[in-house]
């Protein structure tokens, strides 16, 4: 765990660092002050001593479980049309898979407010990317262009 607090602190405050230098960390009212590289860094270095706690513990399911997890999320958009089931008097109704008993599909109803909240959950903020394959992985003529990669690279086919 000391390894990883370490580390975790490290890039933390590398990243932070280069923000700042790239003008994306900004400070204001009673913080503005440490928009001086100088004070910034002052502030900034009880932070780089001090041990930082990582919480980390092995998944319940091992780590094919926490793919299929990640999965479900890094790929699709938060729900699709097609499980939107009816919006009346301010209910909006869905359908769900419930993973814990089968993939069973059920369906929900939400205040328009809950659901909306919980939409909201799912958006990524500014900045951030939802995984999509490029180049090589793209869709389109996907095959041929791998099946070009193992001839160039004279590797047996699938």
């Amino acid at each position: 765990m000391r390894v990883l607090s370490r580390l975790f602190r490290r890039l933390f405050l590398e990243r932070l660092h280069q923000a700042f230098e790239d003008g994306a960390l900004r400070f204001f009212t009673s913080l503005a002050p440490l928009q001086e590289p100088a004070v910034l860094a002052t502030y900034l270095a009880p932070v780089a001593r001090t041990e930082w706690v990582v919480y980390s513990k092995p998944p319940f399911g091992g780590a094919h479980q926490v793919l299929e997890y990640l999965g479900r999320y890094t790929h699709r958009v938060a729900i699709s049309n097609n499980r939107l089931v009816e919006f009346t008097g301010g209910t909006v109704v869905f359908a769900w898979k419930d993973y814990r008993h089968e993939s069973r599909r059920k369906v929900m109803r939400l205040e328009a407010g809950e659901f909306v909240h919980r939409f909201l959950l799912h958006v990524l903020p500014t900045g951030f990317q939802r995984i999509r394959h490029y180049g090589l992985l793209a869709n389109r003529n996907r095959d041929a262009r791998l099946e070009h990669c193992r001839e160039l690279m004279a590797a047996p086919g699938r």
